[in-house]
This record gives structure tokens, C-alpha cells and sequence, in this order.
């Protein structure tokens, strides 16, 4: 068994530094992905979103289609600066801005999916951010290390606490027997992930 367990530790170690690399690149992305798939989304669908606040919101061509383009270009911009590492606070900073600029645009404040998501999506910039802030002593994004500063420490907790909200709106707690496999399957990893912090 001590022969078993050791083993798997030095496989652990090897792929560890392996993927040692990789793996924050990879964080990142999973990170940011809402903000690549949206951003993306916003070219493919330019017309169709532009015509959207232009008629909800009655504020013409011009000021629609500037929307649309500060969305693009802040998301996809602040997307890029977060995987090649430059200037990643003002890259979160900024992907902040245009997640309040889409609250309010798309009148989602209200909706409590729309809102979960949205607190979701500040969860991970607040991981970016606490990662950027040493870089080089973490390993992962959002991973916390023995000796941190209480700052960082916070903002890793707020970011694995509002994280975990996204996963909430997929528990559905009510008496239908199809939806208690997914209840019961999501609730463990959904507490432990935010709890994982005070381990």
C-alpha cells in the first residue's frame, strides 16, 4: 500500500512538472472563456445585437453600434492582455467595466440567473487579479499558496464564493425526481470548492 501510495506520488510530481507550464495558461483561458465566446459572439453577430439596444433602448445607429464595438473590443482586447500577461489588472479592470456596461444594457440586474452569472464571471477576474499580483510565487491561477498576503487571500475567497454561484443556478431544489441526481451530484463539489479555501 506505502509502496502504491508513493508511486502515485512520484507520478504526481512528474506530471506536475510536466504540465507545470501549461497549466496556468490553461487556468486563464478557463477563466476568460465567457468573455472569448461573447466576444467573438459580437462579430458574428453584429448586426443582430446592434439592432437589439438600438430598439430597446431607442438610442439610434451611432450610439448602438459604439455598444457593440466597445463590447468587442474590451472583451476580446482584455482577453489577449490576460493570456500574453500584460497589463492583466487594467485587462481585469476593464472586463469588469463591460460586465457593468451589460447589466445595465441588456436590463439583466433583476434576473437572478443573469445576475449569478454575471457575479460568476467577477469571481474569476478576481482570481485573475489575485494571481497577477504574485506573479511567479503561485503555480495555478487561483491556487492559494502556505504564506500569502491577507489581501490576496480575500480576494481568492470572494472569487471561489462567487464562482460557485454559477454553479448554484444549476441545483434546482424542488420534488421533481429527474432534477435530484443533478442536486445531489452538484451540491458536494459546489460547497467544497468554496470551502477548499480555509483548508
Amino acid at each position: 500500500y506505502i509502496l502504491f501510495l508513493s508511486l502515485k506520488t512520484v507520478e504526481s510530481f512528474l506530471f506536475l512538472r510536466v504540465t507545470k507550464q501549461y497549466l496556468p495558461h490553461v487556468a486563464r483561458l478557463c477563466l476568460i472563456s465567457t468573455f472569448l465566446e461573447d466576444g467573438i459572439r459580437m462579430w458574428f453577430q453584429w448586426s443582430e445585437q446592434k439592432e437589439y439596444i438600438e430598439s430597446s433602448w431607442g438610442c439610434g445607429f451611432f450610439l448602438a453600434s459604439l455598444f457593440v464595438l466597445i463590447n468587442l473590443l474590451g472583451q476580446l482586447g482584455g482577453c489577449i492582455l490576460i493570456l500574453s500577461r500584460n497589463f492583466v489588472q487594467y485587462a481585469c479592470f476593464g472586463l469588469f467595466g463591460i460586465i457593468g456596461l451589460q447589466t445595465i444594457a441588456y436590463s439583466i440586474l433583476w434576473d437572478p440567473k443573469f445576475l449569478m452569472r454575471n457575479l460568476a464571471l467577477g469571481g474569476g477576474l478576481l482570481l485573475l487579479l489575485a494571481e497577477s499580483r504574485s506573479e511567479g510565487r503561485s503555480m495555478f491561477a487561483g491556487v492559494p499558496t502556505v504564506r500569502e498576503s491577507s489581501p490576496k487571500q480575500y480576494m481568492q475567497l470572494g472569487g471561489r464564493v462567487l464562482l460557485v454561484l454559477m454553479f448554484m443556478t444549476l441545483l434546482h431544489f424542488d420534488a421533481n425526481f429527474l432534477s435530484q441526481p443533478q442536486t445531489i451530484t452538484l451540491t458536494p463539489p459546489c460547497l467544497s470548492f468554496g470551502i477548499m479555501f480555509l483548508w
